[in-house]
This record gives structure tokens, sequence and C-alpha cells, in this order.
């Protein structure tokens, strides 16, 4: 193992995007490998690569590509060997990697909730008829319409700190934002309130890091071992085999969250019209073990409720 380390003659190179929140989530994973190796900073390279999802913020993402569209390039460069490790939102991330790929490393998972953000408003109750929010998210957005058909809503893609500045233009009297994301950048002051996943659940895998590497290599899966919080797999494991099951993506209104009760785990979904007129829930509890096959029932037993059409939306 210790003639694997990285070293200031030989980084580790750490791919990511180039948003604050995602500078933050790559250096939070070169903290924790130089802590669990007692490394210096000079051992990582921290490498930022521009992704289509970044550089394209005038349309939504459906009619772009989906979700790919901020890991392509980046899983392209840990392809071609330009870097070792690709840092990524987990709730970012398609349900398949490219062959030769692999996912398999978490950080321990943030707060799952979603925040409320307004300059002038408290909480989602407290919205005035008719007011206008905005948000990238179709999920958020299929949720909100259908518990407020009131509400106009409007489109709002960009970072953390684009999203705030849309606010204060007025394009929008409130908007959504993951309370991990606010965490992390330290402005967990900007939610008014956060949301329970009760009263919204949460996209799958919201609030957890994944890191992607190489299959077989080995020097990189020996490296990665010591950073990896269980748990979290166990959580997004069985979140991410419901979103596999129901063929899910940007176009897809989909809410999943799994929560580990002793032994068991417990699995929340949700599948909803893009247009927010309809909602199909249901929950799944189990050993942790049979994660996975909970998320993909799970997904088949939605499925077999839906009234004819409701899938309908590509």
């Amino acid at each position: 193992m210790k003639n694997a380390l990285p070293s200031s003659d030989r980084p580790l190179r750490i791919g990511t995007r180039g948003s604050p929140l995602a500078l933050w989530q790559a250096h939070e994973v070169r903290r924790c490998l130089m802590a669990a190796y007692d490394l210096e900073e000079a051992a990582f390279e921290v490498v930022v690569i521009k992704v289509t999802g970044d550089m394209i913020q005038d349309r939504a993402l459906k009619e772009i590509g989906g979700k790919g569209l901020f890991t392509r390039e980046i899983e392209e460069a840990l392809i071609d060997g330009s870097i070792d490790i690709a840092v990524h939102s987990m709730k970012d991330m398609p349900t398949q990697q490219p062959p030769g790929l692999v996912l398999d490393c978490y950080l321990p998972r943030e707060d799952v909730r979603d925040a409320f953000v307004s300059h002038a408003i408290g909480a989602l109750a407290d919205l005035p008829q008719g007011a206008v929010v905005g948000s990238s998210s179709l999920r958020r957005r299929s949720q909100l319409a259908l518990k407020r058909p009131d509400l106009q809503l409007v489109e709002f893609r960009g970072n953390v700190q684009t999203r705030m500045k849309k606010l204060e233009d007025g394009v929008a009297v409130a908007t959504f934002l993951a309370m991990a994301g606010l965490n992390r950048l330290g402005m967990a002051h900007v939610a008014k309130s956060a949301i329970e996943p009760e009263e919204m659940l949460p996209a799958v895998a919201q609030g957890a890091i994944g890191i992607e590497r190489r299959d077989g290599d080995a020097a990189v899966i020996d490296l990665l071992s010591a950073i990896h919080c269980t748990p979290t797999g166990q959580r997004i494991s069985a979140e991410r085999a419901f979103l596999a099951q129901l063929d899910g993506s940007c176009e897809t209104p989909i809410a999943a969250l799994a929560l580990l009760e002793g032994s068991d785990l417990w699995l929340r979904g949700e599948v909803l019209r893009p247009d927010g007129t309809e909602s199909i829930a249901d929950d799944i509890r189990g050993p942790i073990a049979d994660g996975p096959a909970m998320g993909r029932v799970l997904a088949v037993r939605l499925k077999a409720r839906a009234p004819k059409g409701f899938f309908d939306w590509h």
C-alpha cells in the first residue's frame, strides 16, 4: 500500500467540475485522504474540467441531454487517464457508468433535505397565491405543482450564487436548493427553512458525494477504501437501484430516500407526473443487505400502480 501512495512527485489527480460547490467536494475528498494517510496537500492535484451542463445555462437540462451533461467530460478524462479519480454530486449521476468505470466510494452523507430560499417569505406554506417560484429540478417543480397548482413555476438554473442573484433580480420570489450544498459552502443561513422529507421527498442520493475510478486500478481501490462510508453506500445503493429500475433521468420526476434503522433499511419512493397532477408513492422495509433488491421491488410496485400513460412523458 505504501508504495502506491501519491506524493508531490506523483500526485493523485482529482477531477471535478469548477463550481464553488464542486470544488469544495473535491477539496473535501483531498482532505479525507490527507488525513487517512498523513499526506501533504502537494500529493494531490485538483483538475477542473469544464462540462456541458455548466457551460449551457439558458436552457432546461432535458432540452440539452439530461444528467450526463454534468459527468461526460469528467468521465472521458478518467477513461483516457488524464485524471485518477472523479468527484461527483451523486444526485447528478446517471445510474449506469461507462464501461471501465466504477462508482463505489462515498463520503458520509450530508443533510438530505431541500432548502426553501427566499428574501421575503419564511416557508413553503407562506407562499402567497400565484407566487412565482424558480427551480431547475423537475422533481421539485412537480412536487410543488402537486401541492400548490396555483403557483407560477419558472426555470431557474445555475449554481448557488447564480440562483441567489436571480432572486435578488426579482426573477422569482423563492427557490429551492439542497441543504447539503448550503451547509458545505457555509451558507446554511441562506435557507429560510428546511423542508422535511415528509413534505417533499428529496432527489435520489441527495447530499451524497461519490468518487468514481477506473475498474481494476488496484492502487486507487486501496487508497479509497480508507475513506468509504459504508452506511452511505448502503443507502445510495437502494435509492439508485430504485431509480435504475424506473429508468430515471433528468426528464423523470422521481424522489427516494433510504434510512437505516438498526439492521433494517427503510426506503421511500415517489414518482410524479411532470405537470404535478398525480403522484404515486410507497415504501418498503427489510434487511440492509437487501437494499438494492428492495429498490427494484419498490419501483416495480409503483409501476404496477401507475395508470395507463403515466410514464409516457419522454
